[in-house]
């Protein structure tokens, strides 16, 4: 006999509410309102984060344990972030996202952590200047986005993933401004950027320009080199969308 799967309760979140099919007339009493508190997500969001004006944002799995190589990379990139004046945002959760906001705190610059609400409790990490939780994913991104003119991507599963693809589908559409995304550790994405290159690009679902929006590095160090040379096109100032 199989193992009987294990079922959370439904509507655990403010997002499943939101996007679950309404019951007839329901979403008259309850959609429609929810909008204000939407809203308000927003409105918080936007005044708590005006002052980022060289934000990059590092995406990483919650699951790295400090004592991991990827956790001290994720430090030092931190560090080196924070003294080169960029303000560190994060999930704000443990794993690298501690790992990112740690080096950025130690070394006197701006952390910035995201939290979202879940079914089981994400706490935040210790080393943040600025902690914000937001209940709705989709505004959470937008924050991850507007505020950011970087996007560093360490390995991490499918949240990770989540924020790459959309930061590339943002760039390659004209969205947003063509800003960079970094790929951080080589060994861990060469098997996803094979298959882009393969069948993806093979099959023209995507065109051999696709692949200039995405950086691969396992410096630090680089990590900082590449984002200037940015700089003097993009300016690294926040970006109006």
């Amino acid at each position: 006999m199989t193992e009987e799967v294990k079922k959370k309760p439904r509507g655990s979140t403010q997002d499943e509410r939101l996007l679950q099919t309404p019951q007839a007339d329901e979403f008259l009493h309850t959609d429609t309102w929810r909008v204000f508190r939407i809203m308000g997500e927003f409105v918080q969001g936007f005044e708590d984060l005006a002052h980022i004006t060289k934000g990059v944002a590092v995406f990483g799995s919650a699951r790295t344990p400090s004592h991991d190589p990827e956790y001290k990379a994720a430090q030092e990139t931190g560090e080196l972030l924070a003294r080169n004046g960029y303000s560190v945002i994060t999930g704000g959760g443990p794993g690298i996202m501690e790992a990112a906001n740690r080096g950025a705190f130690e070394a006197g610059g701006i952390s910035v952590g995201c939290n979202i609400e879940l079914p089981h409790e994400q706490h935040s990490n210790s080393y943040l200047t600025l902690s914000l939780k937001f209940k709705y994913f989709f505004v959470r991104k937008t924050m991850f986005v507007k505020y950011s003119n970087a996007f560093i991507i360490f390995p991490g599963g499918f949240g990770t993933l989540d924020e790459l693809f959309e930061a590339l589908t943002l760039i390659q559409t004209h969205k947003i401004h063509d800003f960079p995304v970094v790929l951080f550790g080589s060994v861990y994405w060469k098997e996803m950027l094979d298959w882009l290159r393969g069948p993806m690009l093979a099959e023209g679902k995507i065109v051999e320009d696709d692949f200039r929006k995405l950086h691969l590095t396992d410096s630090p160090a680089e990590v900082i080199e590449m984002l200037r040379l940015y700089e003097p096109s993009e300016d690294l100032t926040s970006q109006v969308r």
